[in-house]
């Protein structure tokens, strides 16, 4: 059992859970009700009423918000408002802590397997700005990830900002892939079936890495993409359509942006904004998640059209009811737990893909 993802509910949250998961058995027609009264997109898309009431809730009630007063604050209540938000799974045959030893001190990771041997792996980074986030907060989307590809996950731990600021989490997220490279034979895996994931800030780190190892031995079969900050430099339409309201705001945006770069000199860095890389070819094949009420979603759409330009095999999926951190919701949603079980079918049949190639 994994000690570091374990997080204890105080009993008024245990109480909200409960109600939650009450709310997530709302029959399909009264969901669909609901949803009518919901807002639309520019696109035509209707917010999900669960996920438009965490919109909500997260707005007006500061103990929802994503970021609130304090950094230790703020890392301390997304890890217990994603438990919240949690589905819950049996335990698995290996729920492992690790740490991962590098130049600069240990990585801490935790490695997951629901049977023992997965038919992959997939290296795991975390969302949360480069400042909040960690194996605790996303230890549900990591295990329903894990379950739905049929893959193991080693989910990383890399250094935060402001403590930590940039080249550092790109420099712990290239080193744990490195080491899961090295490490996989030992857990029964086939080094060519490993996967870089993550959600937000980790989609950032997992397209990075994917241009990092580019032309290497051993390369990621797949890069999923969960609603990736891919350009931090320069602002989209979507932006400006869901600046607030929406759970992520463009205020926590810049927050993020100025809390991990030492100097906006670096925007331009393709390690911070992988989409101003001078080439994207020759690229692992993505498979890109934008959710529909997200700041982040035109610039995600932008980094999928440039891969598949660049002739990167390229799958997009385009979540239009979802909002930011919708991958930590699926308790709330049956249509975020869907969006979820095809990223493991994505995952799963890049895995599979390999072993079809190998002949």
């Amino acid at each position: 059992m994994s000690r570091a993802t374990a997080v204890r509910l105080p009993l008024p949250i245990k109480i909200q859970r409960s109600i939650l998961k009450g709310s997530a058995k709302i029959p399909a027609p009264v969901r669909g009700v609901m949803s009518r009264l919901t807002a639309v997109n520019s696109d035509g898309d209707r917010l999900d009423p669960s996920l438009a009431l965490v919109a909500t809730a997260s707005a007006y009630i500061p103990s929802l918000a994503l970021v609130g007063e304090s950094v230790t604050g703020s890392r301390a209540a997304i890890e217990v408002n994603s438990a919240m938000m949690a589905q819950t799974f049996e335990h698995f045959a290996v729920e492992e802590d690790l740490l991962i030893e590098t130049d600069s001190g240990a990585v801490p990771a935790t490695r997951y397997s629901v049977e023992g041997r997965g038919r992959g792996l997939i290296v795991f980074y975390h969302g949360g700005g480069f400042v909040l986030g960690s194996r605790a907060s996303h230890d549900s989307a990591v295990r329903a990830l894990a379950v739905a590809s049929g893959a193991d996950v080693l989910s990383v731990d890399y250094r935060l900002a402001p403590e930590h600021v940039f080249p550092a989490a790109v420099d712990d997220s290239l080193a744990a892939w490195r080491f899961a490279v090295r490490k996989a034979p030992d857990w029964g895996i086939d080094p060519r079936r490993i996967a870089v994931a993550g959600d937000s800030a980790g989609g950032n780190l997992s397209a990075v890495v994917a241009q990092q190892v580019r032309g290497e031995d051993v390369v990621p079969c797949l890069q999923l993409l969960i609603y990736p900050v891919v350009d931090m430099s320069r602002k989209r339409g979507s932006m400006q359509e869901f600046s607030k309201g929406y759970f992520l705001t463009e205020a926590q945006i810049d927050y993020f942006c100025d809390t991990y770069l030492e100097s906006r000199d670096q925007l331009s860095d393709p390690r911070v904004s992988p989409l101003l890389a001078d080439d994207l070819s020759g690229l692992a094949p993505a498979h890109v998640v934008v959710a529909g009420f997200d700041p982040l979603r035109d610039e995600g759409l932008e980094y999928a059209d440039a891969l598949e330009k660049a002739g990167v095999p390229v799958t997009v999926e385009r979540a239009g009811s979802m909002i930011h951190g919708f991958i930590n919701m699926a308790l709330l949603s049956p249509e975020a737990h869907a969006v979820v079980e095809r990223m493991g079918r994505a995952v799963a049949d890049a895995m599979d893909g390999v072993l079809i190639s190998a002949g």
